[in-house]
């Protein structure tokens, strides 16, 4: 595993973790329909990361709830696959899966994430800022952010007309 992927990643930083991850994540999917998706580079790269949607699997103050989440090879950060993937996992949760909310959660510092979050137009509370449940209590990656999309602010970011 590589330690810039992993370094905002708790509990996720071993190959076991990893492979347990990637179990989990084909699970959902057979149980929801919805789940990660592997990224290629056709031509390029067979795969250089993941996204998707996922139920959040710990309680929190606003779960029940679907994440949509990203992971990606270093070596392809800063060319807005991410940004891309995501905006496709979201037209398949808000359309064809029917969600009415998808949210994403990071660490505080995680920088990169939290400017994908908000290049597909997520919105953060400071107010809804929480401990993760999952991470040691004297951790410096215990602190989290949380940002929300609805439906309805997804079509009209979706329905804007660009400007050039």
């Amino acid at each position: 595993m590589n330690p810039l992927v992993t370094r905002f990643l708790l509990p996720f930083a071993d190959r076991a973790a990893s492979d347990a991850y990637v179990k989990q994540a084909m699970e959902h999917f057979s149980l929801h329909g919805f789940g990660l998706w592997a990224i290629e580079i056709p031509g390029v790269c067979q795969f250089i990361g993941c996204t998707g949607l996922t139920h959040i699997r710990y309680q929190a103050h606003f779960t029940p709830a679907v994440e949509i989440a990203w992971r990606l090879d270093p070596a392809y950060w800063g060319h807005g696959y991410a940004t891309e993937a995501a905006q496709l996992a979201l037209t398949d949760g808000f359309g064809r899966v029917g969600l009415t909310e998808i949210v994403a959660v990071t660490a505080v510092g995680n920088q990169r994430s939290r400017r994908v979050m908000e290049r597909l137009g997520m919105q953060r509370s400071a107010a809804e800022d929480f401990d993760h449940p999952r991470v040691p209590v004297d951790h410096p990656l215990r602190r989290h952010v949380l940002y929300r999309l609805s439906r309805v602010d997804w079509s009209r970011k979706v329905a804007a007309p660009t400007s050039l």
